[in-house]
């Protein structure tokens, strides 16, 4: 079997990077997918931000796509008092050549974190759970699950075994990648290794956390996961295009996804692959007017308290230069929130406070040009030319 580097299967990853089946049912699926005349509610002028800028901006974002060969981009800049900028470039379907379109629905990865963690914060706002809670007081099995906390998972700083790392788990998942997991069958493959260091000791990107926390939610809340993210964040938050599915469903329209992570390691089309391996962690779909909707919400905490907010940002080293991380969410030299990728999407959805800006970046692949993601490349050229004082530094991926 190739040996696919750990980083890569998940982000699916966020980053920093999806376990689903009978565990989570998105109860929207049908409506989000029904919806009609998405495609004009993003519409920027030509030239939103001036010509010249424009112009600028469509030549970074094309070198990046065609020197990393990344099939089709959209591209949202968005920047009070400036003006705004959106693209769609490159292919939706390389067999076909239909080209890339903005209104197009996208697995989010490890973006799904930022959600299931919101969900988890609200729980903390009820009253029902604390950060400090061991995860042994609503999870049986756990590794030294007496001492990792809530807190922990949610800082990627418990110090368990990832399960996207374990090679049975590439390996199982590769060779049926239709197939469905339950989150309890994926934590299990983490669960064959020791742990790798003490909880709070330091930070490691791990999605096994991500499952566990989904696990807690539906215990509190006695609520299917995909159910109360439902009601308590994607509807207070106006998002009517962002759902968690039950197994590979994948609302129209969708540009079709690219990866090279397979056993041959000859590259795939991934659009009908089955994303519940990632569940908790990084298996949602959403669009471009919803990302650009909850890169302000989460950054700002509007579905939060202002003292959990506040703890939600209480940013710790990653190791990475540039990226810190707090709970479910990072901190890139100014851009705050999270990016994703699993095989054959990546997207990045982030807020400047500093200008009130967000960018949203949706890609139909994962693959690596030079050892790193593209959508990193495409965010860094990006933000080089629009916000040159908050150079973009990257997402957290295990290598």
């Amino acid at each position: 079997m190739r040996r696919i580097p750990c980083r890569r299967l998940f982000t699916a990853a966020l980053l920093v990077a999806a376990v689903l089946a009978p565990m989570a049912a998105a109860p929207a699926t049908s409506v989000e997918a029904a919806d009609v005349g998405r495609h004009d509610r993003d519409e920027c002028p030509p030239d939103g931000l001036g010509p010249e800028l424009t112009a600028r901006l469509d030549k970074a974002i094309e070198d990046v796509r065609t020197q990393a060969g990344i099939p089709g981009v959209v591209a949202g800049l968005w920047m009070p008092g400036k003006g705004c900028y959106l693209r769609a470039t490159g292919v939706a379907d390389t067999a076909t050549g239909r080209p890339m379109f903005a209104d197009t629905f996208v697995r989010i990865g490890s973006e799904t974190k930022t959600f299931t963690v919101t969900a988890l914060l609200e729980l903390v706002d009820d009253g029902r759970i604390g950060l400090d809670d061991p995860i042994s007081d609503y999870v049986r099995g756990v590794p030294n699950g007496d001492q990792i906390t809530l807190r922990h998972l949610a800082e990627m700083r418990s110090g368990l075994f990832p399960y996207t790392s374990d090679p049975g788990f590439i390996h199982d998942l590769l060779s049926e990648p239709k197939r469905a997991f339950n989150p309890w069958e994926a934590l299990s493959y983490g669960y064959r290794h020791p742990n790798n260091f003490a909880p709070g000791a330091q930070f490691q990107y791990c999605n096994s956390n991500l499952l566990l926390l989904g696990l807690v939610i539906e215990k509190v809340s006695g609520q299917r996961l995909a159910d109360f993210v439902h009601r308590r964040v994607l509807r207070p938050a106006h998002l009517r295009h962002t759902l968690l599915p039950k197994g590979a469903e994948f609302p129209e329209p969708h540009a079709h996804g690219y990866t090279n992570q397979t056993l041959s390691g000859a590259v795939e089309d991934t659009t009908d692959w089955n994303p519940s391996w990632a569940w908790a962690a990084g298996a949602m779909i959403s669009d471009l007017h919803d990302l650009r909707r909850w890169a302000e919400t989460l950054a700002t905490g509007r579905l939060l308290s202002p003292e959990t907010q506040a703890q939600r940002l209480k940013l710790l080293p990653t190791g990475f230069p540039g990226l810190t991380y707090g709970l479910g969410i990072f901190e890139a030299n100014g851009w705050i929130g999270h990016n994703g990728s699993l095989p054959g999407y990546e997207t990045v959805t982030v807020y400047l406070p500093s200008q009130k800006a967000t960018l949203v970046l949706i890609l139909n692949t994962d693959i690596l040009h030079e050892g790193q993601e593209p959508s990193t490349l495409l965010a860094r050229a990006i933000t080089a030319v629009a916000t040159p004082d908050n150079v973009y530094a990257g997402g957290i991926s295990p290598r």
